[in-house]
């Protein structure tokens, strides 16, 4: 288990369901994270997509 470094609360997630650079979502705030490192699994809050707009 690692805490969502938004809220604290936790994300369990298996280091071996999971790849460098994936995005996920925190069950407990709904924020996207980043997975930064697998040993120790680490997230950071994803950068925001921009929109283009056309």
């Amino acid at each position: 288990m690692t805490p969502c470094p938004v809220c604290e609360g936790p994300v369990e997630i298996d280091s071996f369901d999971v790849d460098k650079g994936e995005v996920i979502s925190c069950p407990e705030c709904g924020t996207e994270l980043l997975v930064t490192g697998l040993a120790p699994l680490s997230l950071e809050p994803a950068p925001e997509e921009d929109e283009e707009w056309t």
